[in-house]
């Protein structure tokens, strides 16, 4: 692809960075924004500074937040006895988007995966395990999606926790082995959480 300006090439070259994006859609995007008024991709501009240099973590949950806690964690009408554990911000907004569930989460920020150098001290593990010191939690759901990798962690983590809990659940296999939680439609995904299963960590997880 040629350009006639090294400008538009670096713009082009920034878009295609992103996930999803080509360079022809790339392309696309600055010509438009390079349509718009000025004040138009100023504000665009701004909303993304804005948001990379102010956006926290939730202390408690890991879920992204403008505050010290997300608006979840601040949810005093959610059950948050109940704690479902997944592996990213994705996935915690995939089960959001269905609207049955209404309890607390927890997001690990990945997977166990030793061929990657990924152990559980690389993950939120630590502060999963403090939550569940008081003894108020009544559930941990395991909702991480059904490759080798989040299996590894399901059991990992159902060890740990296992004293320290009175149930713990795994999502049903509406999510096919190897699938990804963010990808799957919202009813199979909504079906998988209601329809979930007690995990053991001393037999086979139900398939």
């Amino acid at each position: 692809m040629n350009f006639s300006s090294k400008l538009i090439e670096d713009a082009v070259k920034a878009f295609s960075s992103l996930p999803g994006i080509g360079k022809k859609t790339a392309l696309r995007l600055v010509l438009h924004l390079l349509q718009e008024k000025e004040e138009v991709t100023a504000s665009f501009v701004q909303a993304i500074g804005v948001f990379r240099a102010d956006i926290k973590q939730c202390r408690v949950c890991g879920n992204i937040s403008d505050a010290d806690l997300c608006t979840i964690c601040l949810d005093k009408a959610r059950d948050h006895s109940t704690i479902c554990v997944v592996e990213n911000i994705r996935d915690l907004m995939a089960i959001e988007s269905t609207g049955l569930y209404k309890g607390a989460f927890h997001v690990l920020g990945g997977v166990i995966s030793p061929i990657d150098g990924v152990g559980p001290e690389q993950l939120n593990i630590d502060a999963l395990a403090k939550r569940l010191n008081h003894g108020t939690i009544k559930e941990v759901i395991m909702a991480i999606s059904p490759t080798i990798e989040g299996e590894t962690t399901i059991y990992y983590l159902s060890k740990l926790l296992e004293s320290k809990v009175p149930v713990i659940t795994q999502i049903a296999r509406g999510v096919s082995f190897g699938g990804e939680l963010e990808y799957a439609d919202e009813l199979t995904l909504a079906r998988s959480i209601a329809d979930r299963v007690p995990y053991s960590v001393h037999t086979p997880s139900a398939g």
